[in-house]
């Protein structure tokens, strides 16, 4: 009996050894995993904290461009004009001259080419940085270019500009100023 009782202990000492191993077993596996979700977090908190530096600093260049860009636009508003101004000065200059010139000299003729020779160079000027005069005497009436002032009787120049009152001007591809004009009716 006594054998019996040793080998009945003997087999409930190994299940119990058994039944501890596989607790530290199951300990350690419940640890390992422990430690595997932990780090998978830590690593998805790296990944967050990487992901809000980039957003933070792509915001922070988005919003530097949108000042850039602004202050480009404010300067080349401000300076639009200046090369504009800067040829009509030279203009400028010439009628002071001519206006000087006129005190002093009595030939008429001088003076009216004087005064030609300018007013060239300023539709030049003008040609240069795009502006043209609409040609509109003779050509059909268009709503597009023109603004008619009055209409006329003529059975011949039907729907045609057959005057002009005030030039009109396009400056490029855009109208900047329609024609005054008389239609014949």
């Amino acid at each position: 009996m006594d054998e019996i009782n040793d080998n009945r202990i003997d087999e409930e000492a190994k299940t119990c050894n058994t039944e501890q191993k596989d607790q530290s077993d199951k300990n350690n596996s419940s640890e390992n995993e422990h430690d595997d979700l932990q780090k998978e977090i830590d690593d998805y908190k790296n990944q967050i904290e990487e992901w809000k530096d980039k957003y933070t600093r792509l915001f922070a260049e988005f919003d530097n461009y949108k000042k850039r860009t602004r202050q480009e636009r404010f300067d080349l508003i401000n300076s639009a004009g200046a090369d504009i101004i800067s040829d009509l000065l030279l203009v400028v200059d010439d009628f002071e001259r001519a206006l000087s010139s006129l005190e002093v000299s009595d030939d008429i003729d001088s003076v009216k080419e004087g005064y030609n020779l300018i007013y060239n160079k300023l539709i030049n000027t003008l040609k240069r940085r795009g502006l043209e005069p609409l040609d509109s005497l003779g050509n059909d009436f268009d709503t597009d270019l023109h603004e008619a002032v009055s209409m006329v009787a003529s059975e011949d120049k039907k729907g045609k500009v057959v005057e002009v009152v005030q030039k009109g001007y396009k400056l490029k591809d855009k109208v900047l100023r329609y024609a005054k004009v008389v239609v014949g009716n």
